[in-house]
């Protein structure tokens, strides 16, 4: 695949990814953004149903790591570096999600804030900004030991 060709389809990707946060509330039916999005600290936990939010969040989690992935697969279009990508996104779903549902079973204000941070795990595409640097990273340390 030529340079221009990466470029563009990582702009695209990168675009999709904008996209979902500016649709944020057409896309996905999720009470925790609005109550997130005000002064949370003080209020008292909203009513919501959890499969509910947790179906939305992994909607949203599904969305984002499949584009993530795309385009941690073009950058480094190597099987091992997708298969792990896919892997790792699986488990951190897998990991997030448990403890997401844990806490918001019963949505104490002193676990406000731990709510808010695996939330923003789960629905913001902040691995592929970890992964990319270390599969980077990876490759040029290895080519300097051959």
């Amino acid at each position: 695949m030529n340079k221009v060709l990466k470029i563009g389809l990582i702009g695209i990707l990168l675009l999709g990814l904008v996209l979902i946060r500016f649709y944020e509330h057409e896309l996905f039916s999720d009470p925790l953004l609005e109550f997130y999005s005000s002064e949370f600290s003080y209020a008292q936990a909203p009513d919501f149903d959890v499969m509910q939010v947790l179906g939305s969040t992994s909607w949203r989690f599904l969305l984002n790591s499949i584009i993530s992935i795309a385009i941690i697969g073009i950058v480094f279009p190597y099987r091992k570096t997708i298969l792990f990508a896919a892997v790792f996104y699986a488990l951190a779903y897998l990991i997030l999600t448990l403890l997401f549902w844990f806490f918001i079973n019963d949505m104490e204000r002193e676990n406000f804030l731990t709510i808010f941070y695996i939330r923003r795990f789960l629905i913001q595409p902040i691995f592929v900004l970890v992964l990319l640097p270390a599969f980077y990273y990876q490759k040029y340390s290895v080519k300097e030991k051959d």
